[in-house]
């Protein structure tokens, strides 16, 4: 942004039943490691069109040509006797209060356009004169769906881009809501060919444009991946993954961030579930790396994200882990605050990196409760550009 500063826009998790709330808060920082929780930035009561008959409302998953992640479960919803397509509908049409999900946010001739999603699949842009908000003033767009993404190019044109199970991109007016439904580019990527699932990202390195999103090659859409083109409206080809969270809880399930460039170093931001639940994620970070053919290599989760290795007699809390496999998981305990919870025999935490000149003589581990701990020091290569390499 033009202060200098980072910030994080983002939806706001809060309650068990369902995915997001009604508001939006605003993270920012100005080096990475002290970070400043703005008050309410958005909230969805200011939305005058949502849960109204009359507004009107477009498609936002084409259930007529499924893609063969939904036919499967189409499939198996048949066998159990469950109607997929009317669960979703369903589920949008009882939700209230009005629930904002994934918004993305830019800076484009002197204001800030906040462009957000609803949980009846309509989508809208709100406008802020400070890049933390208050934002007001929302119009509607003239699409449907979810994970809104807004792009403004080095020659100043303006493109959208959204989409679950399909991705949709459109190049916007000057008055950054407006579009024609008529230029509206579907399928940019696809489950077949690019494992898409959801949260559309676009960025622009040199002359090649960067599409991240929700990727689901390895069965689930834990993963980042991202495809590139020379045009910001395609055609584009797969190039990878660039992080996936799928052992971050035993209930992972999904991903939604980008990559930015802050302060010369490039970073992933990214979230993982916690609580044992789908619906309790937290943002997370780490440095990755861009080669000169335009790569970025994938980077595992780690504890430290985008600061240094933990040294020798620097506490490492529970809650810490990057991994976890078996049953236990991240939780908000009764005493202690964070701390990792319903332990059984076998599981398995993970914490990434922690860094000693010298050998290791000892560890000292505090726990509540008794229990027969191994822990095993698996060494990485040397610590260098803000990275280790697996």
């Amino acid at each position: 942004m033009p202060d200098g500063k980072l910030y994080i826009y983002g939806s706001f998790d809060e309650r068990e039943d369902v995915f997001c709330s009604d508001k939006y808060h605003v993270a920012s920082t100005a080096d990475m490691q002290h970070w400043q929780i703005h008050p309410e930035a958005f909230n969805g009561h200011q939305v005058p069109w949502f849960d109204d008959p009359n507004a009107p409302h477009y498609p936002g998953i084409d259930w007529q040509h499924p893609t063969p992640f939904v036919q499967k479960m189409l499939q198996q919803d048949a066998k159990d006797g469950k109607d997929m397509k009317q669960a979703f509908e369903l589920h949008a049409s009882e939700q209230k209060p009005p629930l904002l999900f994934a918004p993305d946010c830019i800076y484009h001739d002197g204001r800030y356009y906040l462009y957000f999603d609803m949980s009846d699949d309509t989508e809208g842009v709100a406008i802020g004169e400070h890049p933390e908000g208050p934002f007001s003033a929302p119009r509607q767009l003239p699409i449907g769906g979810i994970d809104p993404s807004v792009f403004v190019d080095d020659d100043g044109r303006r493109y959208l881009y959204w989409g679950q199970l399909f991705s949709h991109g459109v190049e916007l007016d000057s008055d950054m809501h407006s579009l024609n439904r008529d230029r509206i580019v579907d399928n940019l990527v696809t489950e077949q060919e690019h494992y898409f699932h959801e949260g559309s990202s676009m960025r622009k390195i040199g002359d090649t444009y960067y599409y991240v999103y929700a990727n689901m090659q390895r069965g689930k859409p834990t993963a980042l991946g991202y495809s590139t083109s020379k045009n910001p409206l395609g055609p584009f080809t797969y190039r990878g993954i660039i992080i996936d969270n799928a052992f971050c809880d035993p209930q992972s399930w999904n991903n939604h961030g980008s990559i930015e460039q802050f302060h010369g170093q490039w970073y992933i931001f990214y979230h993982r579930s916690s609580r044992g639940s789908q619906k309790h994620r937290r943002l997370c970070i780490e440095p990755i790396s861009i080669d000169d053919d335009g790569n970025i290599k994938e980077v595992p989760m780690t504890s430290q994200g985008p600061g240094a290795p933990f040294g020798p007699n620097e506490p490492l809390m529970g809650y810490q882990a990057c991994e976890v496999h078996g049953s236990l998981f991240i939780d908000v305990g009764s005493q202690f605050g964070e701390q990792l919870t319903n332990i059984e025999n076998g599981d398995r935490a993970v914490f990434r990196y922690i860094e000693s000149s010298q050998p290791w003589q000892a560890i000292d581990v505090q726990s509540t409760g008794s229990a027969v701990l191994q822990i095993m020091l698996c060494r990485a290569a040397r610590y260098s550009g803000g990275q280790y390499s697996k």
